[in-house]
């Protein structure tokens, strides 16, 4: 098994993030949050936010990429995060939140987001461009 030090975060990832910007609603308990997603995958997403919640925090993510579609509204958990640091030194602070408990439909649904997001991208996330 190869040590987490020596990779890179995206050798870890398994799934492809596309970066876009997504105005996200997350709520945790008493506390509800606007931010923006600022890259997304079938399985998780980044939102950047100056203040992170701990890791293993679950919340309730709710966003949309087409205002004619409902918004989607979907578990998660913060998996790791990246500080807010008054120095200027974290130009990108905001965590990482990986999907939870995803129906068969609602990651389909997730799955046609990150689609949209990399087709507007230019990119092919079927793998099915010619070269």
């Amino acid at each position: 098994m190869a040590d987490d030090n020596d990779s890179s975060g995206a050798d870890r990832r398994e799934h492809e993030r596309f970066e876009t910007s997504i105005a996200v609603d997350y709520a945790s308990g008493d506390t509800f949050l606007f931010a923006y997603l600022q890259n997304i995958s079938e399985m998780g997403i980044f939102i950047r936010t100056d203040h992170p919640l701990s890791v293993g925090t679950r919340m309730r993510l709710r966003f949309q990429t087409d205002e004619k579609e409902e918004p989607l509204t979907l578990q998660g958990e913060v998996t790791w995060i990246n500080p807010y640091k008054s120095d200027g030194d974290n130009l990108n602070p905001g965590m990482g939140v990986r999907f939870v408990d995803l129906t068969p439909d609602t990651r389909e649904q997730v799955v046609a987001i990150v689609r949209t997001v990399a087709y507007l991208r230019g990119d092919d996330p079927t793998g099915e461009a010619e070269a």
